[in-house]
């Protein structure tokens, strides 16, 4: 594959080095960069320069000595020049490209993976919204974020966990089930007022008829009696619609871990004992304090306030001990904005029980502003209030919602534009790049109707335009791609391989006739990089969660 070509020729260009005798340092760094102009060839380095001090020559002495010694045949090279001061360009040969052709076909869907995180076991939380209404946009981009990540941790060779918090404890659950029980009187006819403070979504509304529906007057006038069993169908009614809006957006958890379950485990307590043991908690005032200001934070924090309740923060400490308990390597928590000061407490609670501080890391996810028709979108159509997740795939589509909110970084904030979304035109950079699987799929179809078929070779000599070559580099990248946007953290990473491919894709579709009914070989051969273009596409959509037409 390439990788295995650049891979190669790196080692190639390291042996030069050390047989220069410049250096004696076998852990020479050598940098391979795609040029931008096929003038100066296929792959370029800069590490001449990189040895002007520790050689004290010119970089341009030091690439003309390298070169000397740099053995093209086993580089699969055919012409290296120097450029500029002191760059090395390589021209490939680029029938080597072409054998990369039949790796990607033979490899199908599994194309792309890689063993790069060695089974690192990563625990990915994200969403988490409180169970108590519908999902609105910055849960929608924290769980099109979130869940790409996890695509491509997994494709990227590492075990992880998708986990979903579970808010089900303190004073919003004891909101939603005076708010579930008012609704529930007002479906029988009583005359109940809805508190200030209750939830007035449309959703609860239905969840009073449900109630009235199923259980009748079971609970008319006994409110308190029936308090948990209101509770738990209220929970499940809000977090049974959570979950349909997460699947049918393309969302579905390993885990949900209930908040609730923690105090009723007596974790939180335990937690609090914990570091208590360790020696970072004192007492003042008659509430427990964490010395959070030990490891960064601007203050230290209350865990259990003077009237022995404990705070938000608690329980967030209980979760993410619970967390190491299952010996993950990493914890990754995808918060809100409004989260952002939450880091630095939760930080230090897990490097008072003596974990690394990068044990845990939380990526913030911006707001996001929607726009139509030039103006700001606030609105749902259907509610009358804030726009959902829900009002989102309808409006524009799950594909086009998940690229929008995946193609930018989660840290920065965000306009998301629902007319562009929606265009049918090239300036969609989701129909961009799934009208170009649809056309590989097309010229496929028009192939095998006229007799044709991709043909699985060692090498393809009848694919030799720059065109093709380019596209076929742009291919063998993906498998790399996917490990340094695992790395980083960057699903956006994906977003740009995309685009970039589907670019020389329609660039060599419109440079280069594929069907060629004189000629069955050259055919044959062509279309087997249009098999190897479509299924590259198909997958590295897939990393992100948007489907791959077949037409359009």
């Amino acid at each position: 594959m390439i990788q295995q070509l650049k891979e190669n020729l790196k080692q190639e260009i390291k042996a030069a080095v050390l047989k220069t005798g410049l250096v004696q340092d076998e852990a020479i760094n050598v940098v391979l960069e795609n040029t931008r102009d096929k003038a100066h060839g296929d792959y370029a380095t800069n590490v001449a320069m990189q040895l002007t001090k520790i050689a004290k020559k010119n970089p341009r002495a030091i690439a003309e000595e390298i070169l000397t010694h740099f053995n093209k045949e086993e580089a699969n090279v055919l012409q290296a020049d120097i450029a500029g001061p002191g760059f090395i360009n390589f021209f490939m040969d680029q029938q080597v490209l072409t054998r990369s052709i039949k790796d990607i076909l033979e490899d199908g869907a599994a194309y792309g993976r890689s063993q790069a995180g060695k089974g690192a076991k990563y625990n990915v939380e994200y969403v988490s919204a409180n169970p108590t209404g519908d999902l609105h946009l910055g849960h929608a981009r924290g769980a099109a974020l979130g869940d790409s990540l996890c695509r491509i941790l997994d494709a990227a060779g590492y075990d992880v966990t998708r986990e979903y918090y579970v808010n089900d404890a303190g004073n919003q659950i004891n909101n939603l089930v005076i708010s579930a029980y008012t609704r529930y009187m007002q479906a029988l006819g009583h005359d109940e007022e809805m508190p200030q403070d209750a939830y007035h979504g449309p959703d609860i509304i239905g969840l009073g008829k449900e109630m009235a529906a199923e259980y009748g007057d079971q609970f008319v006038g006994k409110f308190e009696e029936s308090y948990g069993q209101i509770r738990q169908i209220a929970l499940t009614f809000e977090l049974n619609k959570i979950k349909k809006d997460l699947k049918d957006f393309g969302v579905e958890f390993d885990m949900y871990t209930s908040e609730q379950s923690l105090y009723d485990q007596n974790l939180v307590a335990e937690s609090i004992s914990l570091l208590e043991e360790k020696g970072f908690i004192y007492e003042e005032d008659g509430a427990k304090w964490l010395r959070s200001t030990d490891f960064g934070d601007d203050k230290d924090r209350v865990l259990r306030k003077s009237d022995g309740s404990f705070t938000y923060l608690t329980p967030d400490v209980a979760n993410h001990i619970e967390k190491l308990k299952r010996n993950n390597d990493k914890l990754i928590d995808i918060w809100g904005a409004d989260h952002h000061g939450y880091i630095a407490r939760v930080k230090a609670a897990m490097q008072a029980l003596g974990h690394e501080a990068d044990k845990l890391e939380v990526d913030i996810i911006q707001m996001v502003r929607l726009i139509k028709d030039g103006q700001e979108f606030k609105m749902s159509k259907r509610t009358g209030k804030a726009v959902t997740i829900r009002d989102l795939m309808e409006e524009v589509g799950v594909d086009a919602t998940r690229y929008f909110f995946v193609m930018r970084s989660g840290e920065t904030q965000m306009d998301f534009d629902i007319n562009l979304a929606t265009e049918q035109s090239n300036s969609n950079p989701v129909y961009y790049a799934q009208y170009a699987h649809a056309r590989t799929s097309s010229l496929l179809r028009q192939a095998e109707e006229k007799g044709f078929k991709p043909v699985v070779k060692e090498s393809y000599s009848s694919i030799n335009h720059e065109k093709e070559y380019e596209v076929i580099k742009i291919m063998g990248e993906l498998p790399s791609i996917v490990a340094d946007a695992a790395l980083k953290r960057r699903p956006h990473l994906v977003c740009n391989y995309i685009y970039d491919l589907a670019t020389a894709f329609h660039s060599m579709y419109n440079a280069e006739k594929v069907i060629d009914e004189s000629n069955v070989e050259k055919t044959n051969e062509k279309l087997a990089l249009i098999a190897a273009i479509k299924l590259t596409i198909a997958n590295a959509l897939a990393l992100i969660g948007v489907s791959a037409p077949e037409k359009m």
